[in-house]
Formats: structure tokens, C-alpha cells, sequence
């Protein structure tokens, strides 16, 4: 099986350029087709001689997955399913908002992190995506010239991909690849300190933080990874980062009615972020099948965001997107039988 160029960063280019006594401006040339011009084939390089394009072929491809399933919501999201190295496909969103285009990626094939709430975390692991992996979602959607914004937000937890999502990053935001604002980009996590401590050290991509519920023992209640990094350490973590100048941090908090929708619960939250700039995204639950918790109601979504907004913390209600074709928050999947069981 051969290799996929596509992942590969320029130095790791330059790497494979020199292991074939090819010049050292062809790993540039490589950079350009594949990252800016997106070629699918070696010998669409036409400025590498036809001896260039020989040598790279035999050991190597250009790599990507074009998707195997597309599925149009009626509000115009689209959801994209992709195959993986490892056999376990994997799950792309499309989200079009008036001038921009948001493609949310999957870092993962499933999840280790368990979240209750989340049918990928029902999957469990079936392995990590490769930087080239997950560059090829952004290469082979439809919209791929027309996005204008990346979130790490789909299948997976990024922060226990941390080589392949700074890699891929990487890629995004440096000249010889996409060459992208790393302000156009930003990654979630429900909060794993080492890889996030790393990922806050080498990149400047947004970060977006799943909290869900600010105290500790309801929070882990339905999110097990709790107790292994408690959530108390993870925000001090964050507030040592500055985020007052092009680097953002959010705070991602599904609604559930009765669960983390009180006064009590705002004004913790409140207490909890004081001082950090910062936005608190306030989701609306979609529910999957055997959960028993629900959305919290409209009114009471508006109630707790006015209370922080109140209480000096800028908070949003994020627009449900998707949930007719399982592309919301937390319903990605990859199996068709999860579909099944919601009609």
C-alpha cells in the first residue's frame, strides 16, 4: 500500500524529496499542488520531471477519501460521510450561514471519552484519523473553495489526536500549505490537560471547551472523563492564556432541562469564568435514542443566557443546524442503524 503524500508537512516533505535525490525545490512544488492547486494524481505535477513524478509514484500517492454519502438537511446543511484507514467512516458538516460556510471535521473514528449525551461517544474508539485524513475532509467536500470557517467539533476528541490535529493545523494555517488565519479555525475539546496545555503553546487557533454543567459531581455524572481531569483544573489551566487579543476561547453548554438550566447553575458558571475573556455558547439538546434527559424549553434558554449577559459573561444561543439528517450537536454516528432508531 503506498503512502499518502497528502498530511505530510513541508518539512516532512523535504524528507521524502531527499529519500528519492530529488531537488530540494521539489518538496515545495509537492506543497503546492497538493495543499493550494488540491491535485488528486502525482502526475498532474507538471513541473516535476516526468523522472520525479516516476520516483514519488512508486512509493507514493497523493492520498484523500472522496466521500461515500451525502445528505442535504431542509435548512441547507449538509452531512458528509467519509471512509477512514481504518475501516470505520467517519462523519463531515457542512453549515451555510448567509456569507460563510463552516465545515465541522472529525479528528476521530469514535470517541474514548464516553459523554452520555453523544451517540459518537456511543461508538466508542475505533482510532485516530491521520493529518492527511483529516485534511481530506476539507479537500473533498463540494464547498471546499467556498468555506470560510474550520471547527474541530465533529466525530472525536482532538486533544487525544494531538499530533495529527497540530499537524493538520498546521497545514491549514502555514504559507506553503492553505495558508489560512488560524482565527478562521477552532478546535473543542472536553478538556484534557497535557494535550491542551501543548495545543495552547503551539498553536493560535480558537479553542472551545465542552463544560456543560460547572459543578464537578453533575458534571460527571454524564461525562466519565470528569473524574480523570477534573474540570475546576482545566479552566485555571485556560486562564493562564491570554485570550484578550486574536486568540478565542468558548464554552460550549448543552441546554438539558432540570439538569444544568437553573439560576444556581448560571450563577456558578458565572462565578467560575469571572475575569477570562471569554463566550458561552448555549446549545439546544438534540435528543438520541434511550437518554432520558430533554432540551431545556426556549424561555428558559433565553432566562440563563440574559443572567450571564447580565453578569458581565457574554453568552449566545447557538442555531440548531442539521438535526433532520443527525448532523447536530452530538448525534455523528457513522451508522445508519442510530438513524433508524430516531424515525
Amino acid at each position: 500500500m503506498k503512502k499518502w503524500l497528502l498530511g505530510n508537512t513541508l518539512p516532512e516533505l523535504q524528507k521524502i524529496a531527499d529519500s528519492l535525490s530529488l531537488p530540494s525545490f521539489a518538496a515545495k512544488q509537492v506543497s503546492d499542488w497538493i495543499y493550494k492547486k488540491k491535485v488528486t494524481e502525482i502526475d498532474r505535477m507538471t513541473n516535476l520531471s516526468a523522472q520525479a513524478r516516476d520516483a514519488l509514484s512508486e512509493r507514493y500517492e497523493v492520498g484523500g477519501f472522496a466521500p461515500l454519502e451525502k445528505t442535504i438537511s431542509r435548512d441547507g446543511t449538509k452531512k458528509y460521510l467519509f471512509p477512514a484507514l481504518n475501516e470505520t467512516p467517519v462523519e463531515a458538516v457542512m453549515i451555510p450561514d448567509d456569507d460563510r460556510a463552516t465545515l465541522c471535521i472529525s479528528s476521530q473514528s469514535g470517541c474514548k471519552m464516553g459523554c452520555r449525551f453523544c451517540m459518537t461517544g456511543r461508538m466508542g474508539f475505533k482510532g485516530n484519523l491521520t493529518a492527511g485524513e483529516i485534511i481530506s475532509q476539507i479537500i473533498n467536500v463540494d464547498e471546499s473553495e467556498k468555506l470560510t470557517n474550520i471547527v474541530y467539533m465533529g466525530m472525536g476528541e482532538p486533544m487525544d489526536n494531538i499530533d495529527n490535529v497540530l499537524k493538520s493545523t498546521e497545514i491549514l494555517t502555514s504559507d506553503w500549505g492553505f495558508g489560512w488565519s488560524p482565527k478562521r479555525i477552532t478546535v473543542s475539546t472536553i478538556g484534557v490537560p497535557d494535550p491542551l496545555r501543548r495545543f495552547l503553546d503551539n498553536s493560535k487557533c480558537h479553542i472551545a471547551l465542552s463544560l456543560h454543567n460547572p459543578f464537578e459531581s453533575e458534571r460527571a455524572d454524564l461525562m466519565p472523563m470528569q473524574k480523570a481531569w477534573p474540570l475546576n483544573e482545566v479552566v485555571e489551566l485556560i486562564k493562564r492564556y491570554d485570550f484578550t487579543g486574536q486568540r478565542r476561547v468558548s464554552f460550549e453548554y448543552i441546554m438539558f432541562s432540570g439538569w444544568n438550566d437553573t439560576k444556581r447553575h448560571a450563577d456558578a458558571l458565572t462565578r467560575m469564568l469571572k475575569g477570562l475573556e471569554c463566550r458561552v455558547n448555549l446549545i439546544r439538546f438534540h435528543q438520541i435514542p434511550d437518554f432520558p434527559l430533554k432540551s431545556s424549553p426556549d424561555a428558559i434558554i433565553d432566562n440563563f443566557k440574559n443572567r450571564l449577559n447580565n453578569a458581565g459573561i457574554t453568552a449566545t444561543v447557538r442555531a440548531s443546524r442539521g438535526e433532520d439528517i443527525l448532523a447536530a450537536c452530538g448525534m455523528l454516528s457513522s451508522k445508519k442503524q442510530e438513524s433508524d432508531k430516531l424515525k
